[in-house]
């Protein structure tokens, strides 16, 4: 009688979107049958907003409180190597689409484990993909939180007409640009009207990759006039979503 693989899950969750999060614990549940250790890694602020995602998908939540640079890559690291020793799962599957992994996938393979990798579509490059046993490339596809939220704020705010009146064929939705959207998914504030400081918007869109270190977010919002409000004008210090809705 065949004994199922024993499989860990670990999920580099400042990294990837919470749909990629969802297809990742369904794939990995359909390949393998049963995911035996489930934990994502993240900062407070994650772990607060996919508190229900994680719920759902039984993962357990690993709060990293320190703020340095790779924290929760070394935090997710450690974790792995004691997991390796206590746990001897025949499978390592890890979330993530960053290449700083590559000394943990070789040390995981030299502990027996079948290293699989699992990225978000557009994130990931070539050197990433070669390091592990096998990998694949995850679409986020789902709509934003922030753009659902924008839609709703703007079907209680629409005046309602004094007469019923044939129905005309709605133009089609704006096409925003990827980026764009992006931005508005990583400081969902922005999404909902919210003005957002530029401090806390520059750090969400340094976590998500959006943002190098030492590059400027009010040069980032200032690429896209039309939909991006700082203020005050002189100095600025809080950025506004001013745009249409996504498509």
């Amino acid at each position: 009688m065949n004994t199922p693989p024993r499989v860990m899950l670990l999920i580099d969750a400042d990294n990837v979107s919470a749909d990629v999060i969802e297809q990742a614990v369904q794939r990995t549940m359909t390949e393998h049958g049963a995911i035996h250790v489930r934990r994502a890694y993240c900062n407070a602020e994650t772990a607060m907003k996919q508190q229900a995602l994680f719920k759902r998908l039984s993962v357990r939540p690993m709060v990293n409180l320190s703020s340095g640079k790779n924290s929760t890559d070394i935090a997710l690291a450690v974790d792995a190597m004691d997991l390796a020793v206590a746990e001897r799962p025949d499978i390592a599957v890890l979330v993530s689409s960053d290449s700083d992994f590559a000394p943990l996938v070789i040390r995981l393979r030299e502990k027996g484990c079948r290293v699989c990798g699992i990225g978000q579509q557009g994130k990931t490059g070539d050197d990433t993909v070669a390091i592990y046993d096998s990998f694949v490339d995850l679409q986020h596809h789902q709509a934003p939180k922030a753009a659902v939220a924008v839609a709703k704020t703007a079907a209680k705010r629409a005046p309602r007409r004094a007469k019923a009146v044939a129905p005309k064929a709605a133009p089609p939705a704006p096409v925003l640009p990827d980026e764009v959207i992006r931005i508005l998914d990583a400081v969902a504030e922005l999404g909902m009207g919210n003005k957002v400081e530029l401090n806390v918007a520059a750090e969400r869109l340094r976590a998500e990759k959006l943002l190098s270190k030492s590059a400027s977010s009010p040069k980032l919002f200032k690429k896209y006039p039309e939909l991006f409000l700082l203020t005050p004008e002189k100095t600025p210090n809080k950025v506004q979503y001013v745009g249409p809705m996504p498509s």
